[in-house]
Protein backbone atom coordinates (compact mmCIF):
# COMPACT_ATOMS: atom_id res chain seq x y z
CA UNK A 1 0.00 0.00 0.00
CA UNK A 2 3.12 2.27 -0.31
CA UNK A 3 2.85 4.58 -3.47
CA UNK A 4 5.15 7.77 -4.11
CA UNK A 5 4.03 9.90 -6.99
CA UNK A 6 6.77 12.36 -8.62
CA UNK A 7 5.78 15.99 -9.84
CA UNK A 8 7.12 18.66 -11.00
CA UNK A 9 9.37 17.76 -14.35
CA UNK A 10 9.08 19.25 -17.24
CA UNK A 11 11.32 21.00 -20.19
CA UNK A 12 13.64 24.23 -19.54
CA UNK A 13 16.71 25.69 -20.82
CA UNK A 14 20.04 25.22 -19.27
CA UNK A 15 20.82 27.44 -16.88
CA UNK A 16 17.13 27.11 -15.84
CA UNK A 17 15.60 26.19 -12.40
CA UNK A 18 12.81 23.12 -11.35
CA UNK A 19 11.54 21.99 -8.25
CA UNK A 20 10.82 17.97 -7.79
CA UNK A 21 7.89 16.88 -5.58
CA UNK A 22 7.66 13.08 -4.24
CA UNK A 23 4.60 12.25 -2.37
CA UNK A 24 4.21 9.55 -0.02
CA UNK A 25 1.52 7.66 1.99
CA UNK A 26 1.85 4.27 3.83
CA UNK A 27 5.44 5.34 4.63
CA UNK A 28 6.81 7.82 6.65
CA UNK A 29 9.72 10.00 5.62
CA UNK A 30 10.32 10.54 8.85
CA UNK A 31 11.53 7.04 9.35
CA UNK A 32 13.14 6.29 5.71
CA UNK A 33 16.01 6.83 4.54
CA UNK A 34 14.67 9.14 0.79
CA UNK A 35 16.67 9.67 -2.35
CA UNK A 36 16.50 11.06 -5.64
CA UNK A 37 17.68 8.87 -8.85
CA UNK A 38 18.00 9.29 -12.72
CA UNK A 39 18.05 7.32 -15.53
CA UNK A 40 19.22 8.60 -18.94
CA UNK A 41 18.38 6.77 -21.94
CA UNK A 42 20.78 3.56 -22.47
CA UNK A 43 22.19 4.38 -19.13
CA UNK A 44 21.92 2.73 -15.49
CA UNK A 45 20.09 4.65 -12.74
CA UNK A 46 22.30 6.16 -10.91
CA UNK A 47 21.77 7.96 -7.58
CA UNK A 48 21.53 12.08 -7.31
CA UNK A 49 20.96 12.53 -3.52
CA UNK A 50 20.19 11.00 -0.84
CA UNK A 51 18.19 12.19 2.89
CA UNK A 52 18.91 9.77 6.08
CA UNK A 53 16.58 9.21 8.57
CA UNK A 54 18.51 11.75 10.99
CA UNK A 55 18.72 14.45 8.22
CA UNK A 56 22.26 14.19 7.06
CA UNK A 57 22.33 14.52 2.96
CA UNK A 58 24.39 12.84 -0.17
CA UNK A 59 25.01 14.36 -3.40
CA UNK A 60 26.67 12.75 -6.05
CA UNK A 61 29.89 14.97 -7.48
CA UNK A 62 27.72 15.77 -10.77
CA UNK A 63 25.01 17.56 -8.84
CA UNK A 64 27.01 19.19 -5.65
CA UNK A 65 26.11 22.59 -5.11
CA UNK A 66 23.53 22.94 -7.67
CA UNK A 67 20.69 20.13 -6.16
CA UNK A 68 19.19 20.30 -2.48
CA UNK A 69 17.28 16.92 -1.56
CA UNK A 70 14.87 17.87 1.55
CA UNK A 71 11.78 16.64 2.92
CA UNK A 72 8.33 18.15 4.69
CA UNK A 73 7.59 15.81 7.29
CA UNK A 74 4.08 17.10 8.36
CA UNK A 75 3.46 16.69 4.15
CA UNK A 76 4.72 13.73 4.10
CA UNK A 77 6.44 14.63 0.85
CA UNK A 78 10.26 14.67 -0.57
CA UNK A 79 11.81 18.04 -2.76
CA UNK A 80 14.85 17.97 -4.88
CA UNK A 81 15.68 21.97 -6.20
CA UNK A 82 17.17 21.26 -9.61
CA UNK A 83 19.14 25.20 -10.40
CA UNK A 84 21.53 26.03 -12.63
CA UNK A 85 20.28 22.81 -14.98
CA UNK A 86 22.62 21.41 -17.90
CA UNK A 87 21.64 19.07 -20.97
CA UNK A 88 23.53 16.30 -19.35
CA UNK A 89 20.90 16.53 -16.55
CA UNK A 90 18.38 15.49 -18.79
CA UNK A 91 16.79 12.24 -17.93
CA UNK A 92 13.84 10.40 -16.09
CA UNK A 93 14.23 11.18 -12.25
CA UNK A 94 12.73 8.81 -9.42
CA UNK A 95 12.09 9.12 -5.93
CA UNK A 96 13.01 5.93 -3.65
CA UNK A 97 12.47 4.87 -0.18
CA UNK A 98 13.79 2.43 1.88
CA UNK A 99 15.02 1.59 5.47
CA UNK A 100 18.61 2.11 7.07
CA UNK A 101 19.41 -1.21 8.70
CA UNK A 102 22.83 -0.79 9.36
CA UNK A 103 24.99 -0.89 6.18
CA UNK A 104 23.61 1.92 4.58
CA UNK A 105 24.79 3.13 1.62
CA UNK A 106 23.02 6.77 0.33
CA UNK A 107 22.77 6.55 -3.31
CA UNK A 108 23.14 2.83 -3.98
CA UNK A 109 20.16 1.60 -5.81
CA UNK A 110 20.39 -1.38 -3.86
CA UNK A 111 19.24 -0.06 -0.75
CA UNK A 112 15.56 1.03 -2.12
CA UNK A 113 12.57 -1.14 -2.09
CA UNK A 114 9.83 1.33 -2.62
CA UNK A 115 9.72 4.04 -6.31
CA UNK A 116 7.77 6.47 -7.90
CA UNK A 117 6.52 6.08 -11.38
CA UNK A 118 9.31 8.65 -12.12
CA UNK A 119 9.02 12.15 -13.89
CA UNK A 120 11.15 13.61 -16.90
CA UNK A 121 13.38 16.13 -16.90
CA UNK A 122 14.40 17.80 -20.01
CA UNK A 123 17.11 20.48 -20.21
CA UNK A 124 18.18 22.30 -23.78
CA UNK A 125 21.18 24.26 -24.73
Amino acid sequence: QVHMVESGGGSVQAGGSLRLSCEVSGYSVTTACMAWFRQAPGAEREGVAAIDRGGPTTYDDSVQGRFTISKDNAKNTLYLEMNSLKPEDTAMYYCAAGVDSGDYVPLRVEEYNYWGQGTQVTVSS
